[in-house]
């Protein structure tokens, strides 16, 4: 390290300490008369039992000069007159390249309680987006290794997409594919406000061991604190953009955003906000575009993002789902009736969309997609005419060509959970349907 550096750093260093005293606990909430601090900062609270750990906890308001705290863990032994001690920064993790196969929580510490790797270094959860003007333009796609995205709804390198479903559609089964399938170097997986019992599931089910080789793996089940589950979106996200930084192709999967967005609304509630629309406060609305501004391209490498997003009853129009789709580069819509069908993955190709398509691939292959979806909209438009008989063939050439079509498209759609489709031969397959599929 240079002179210079070490000057930085000891310039950088606070001798002081700054302590203050709790005087209320309500709630979620932790009051205290002090430290000096600010929003966001990460404060130290000591108990009253003896040989306990401090409890950490971060900033989230004031009122009347009192600080407003929000623990990470639980809120055990806590009293009036506890010492809190404020560290005037903001929460840091631990990464670096050894991460790749581990399981982490939410603060960036493994699940399995081993020791971190050494060589990491420290890196703030909070950052700022990309410059807009720094951003490059997105012109090369990624192969999924699925045929509905690869061949009618194709990813380029960096693309940010929601995959919207109600429970049970399989939402999860379609993340561990893409994670095990994608052509990208890393892939980081948040898994946020989750049932207990479906992490290992989905870390040796839909993952497998294939998959966790080159993934990491962020943890905050639905029985952790609201500012836990939120971080866990932060700390997954910031291990993301270091990637990016040293020029990966980096995959980005959450599951779910939408209980990021409840956490957001726990706290904001805590705190005094005014509930708004179906009970979200002002903060989940601000909150949610600088999180997901976050992943995307820069200057030196990309992040291509999957946020899974519930919707209560499947209206694709409540207020998460309306303003991520308006903030994403896409979305693939998973239809419950299609899942009763049989058919997976369920994805419903007229009501998906990928607003990057057309600028990534070639022109026969946006051709081939196109007649693709005209003629599985002929057929929908028309269904219940012809599951009734009341359509004549030759009534209309376009029906009868939908007819003809629709199993050898249903076929492409479907695809097994264990099955990778390269995409050379998703392309032929598509191209073979549409344009050869008279023969």
């Amino acid at each position: 390290m240079k002179t210079s550096e070490v000057l930085q750093w000891i310039e950088k260093i606070d001798p002081y300490k700054r302590f203050g005293k709790v005087t209320r606990m309500v709630g979620l909430l932790i009051e205290s008369k002090g430290p000096e601090t600010s929003i966001g900062d990460v404060c130290y609270i000591y108990t009253n039992q003896k040989n306990a750990q401090p409890i950490m906890a971060e900033v989230v308001g004031f009122q009347q000069e009192n600080v407003l705290l929000m623990p990470y863990g639980e809120a055990k032994n806590i009293g009036p007159g506890c010492l809190v001690e404020g560290t005037r920064t903001s929460l840091e993790i631990k990464v670096g390249r050894s991460l790749v196969g581990k399981v982490l929580d939410s603060l960036g510490r493994p699940l399995d309680q081993k020791n971190l790797p050494r060589g990491l270094m420290s890196y703030p959860t909070e950052q700022e987006p990309p410059n807009p003007l720094s951003r490059p333009p997105i012109r090369e796609p990624i192969s999924i290794g699925i045929r509905a995205i690869d061949g009618l709804l194709t990813v380029g390198k960096g693309q940010r997409l929601g995959i919207f479903a109600g429970s049970g559609v399989g939402k999860s089964t379609l993340l561990g594919m893409i994670a095990r399938n994608s052509e990208a170097d890393v892939n980081v997986i948040a898994l946020i406000g989750e049932r207990g019992r479906e992490v290992r599931e989905f870390i040796e089910k839909d993952l497998g061991e294939e998959g966790l080789k080159k993934s990491i793996v962020i943890v905050a089940t639905s029985d952790q604190p609201a500012l836990k589950r939120i971080k866990g979106a932060y700390t997954a996200t910031a291990i993301a953009e270091y990637f990016r930084d040293l020029g990966y192709n980096v995959n980005f999967l959450m599951d779910s955003l939408t209980r990021v967005a409840m956490a957001q609304r726990e706290v904001g509630l805590a705190t005094g906000e005014p509930p708004t629309t179906k009970g979200y406060t002002p903060s989940v609305f601000a909150a949610l575009p600088r999180l997901l501004e976050r992943t995307g391209t820069n200057e030196n490498g990309s992040i291509t993002a999957f946020y899974t997003v519930l919707v209560d009853g499947d209206d694709l129009n409540e207020p998460i789902a309306d303003t991520v789709r308006g903030i994403l580069d896409g979305h693939l819509v998973l239809d419950r009736k299609l899942a009763e069908q049989g058919q997976y993955p369920a994805i419903n190709i007229l009501k998906s969309i990928s607003r990057v398509m057309n600028d990534i691939v070639a022109a026969d292959h946006l051709q081939a997609a196109e007649r693709f979806r005209s003629l599985l909209a002929v057929y929908e438009e028309n269904k219940e005419l012809i599951q009734i008989g009341a359509y004549k063939k030759g009534s209309s050439h376009e029906i009868d060509e939908a007819i003809h079509y629709y199993p050898k498209l249903i076929q492409f759609l479907k695809q097994g959970t264990s099955v990778h489709s390269p995409h050379e031969e998703t392309l032929a397959y598509l191209k073979n349907i549409v344009f050869q599929g008279d023969d």
